[in-house]
């Protein structure tokens, strides 16, 4: 279990800054498991900000098909976004990665404005 300090530890990103959205399906493997873990794998190691993985509920991509977790469907295949904020360069450096990753899949860059980013800083062992 990690604790956290009471302080705040503060990380800058220069505002604008790139959202880096990629979408995939959950049942993706990269050698022996998930896509997304191993995307977000490589985020942390490229010293990428941070990067959040959700999971869809329904969706349908370049193939028509549609992916659905209702109870009567079986929920196989399902949208998982990973999602990615940080400079504009880091994350562009970023999508070399990407193109070794995502063979089946959409990637996607808007541009946002960072208001805040704040996380706490874990306890030193």
């Amino acid at each position: 279990m990690v604790r956290f300090q009471k302080e705040h530890r503060m990380t800058t990103i220069a505002s604008p800054a790139l959202r880096l959205t990629v979408i995939v399906d959950e049942a993706v493997q990269w050698h022996h498991h998930p896509l997304y873990t191993e995307i977000v794998q490589r985020a942390h190691a490229a010293g990428l900000a941070g990067a959040t993985v959700i999971r869809g509920v329904e969706g349908y991509g370049a193939s028509g098909h549609i992916h659905t977790a209702r109870i009567l469907a079986l929920a196989e295949a399902l949208p998982v976004l990973i999602l990615i904020i940080d400079e504009e360069k880091k994350i562009r450096d970023f999508l070399p990665e990407l193109d070794e990753l995502v063979v089946r899949g959409i990637v996607v860059l808007d541009g946002v404005e960072v208001v805040r980013y704040v996380g706490l800083a874990p306890e030193s062992a």
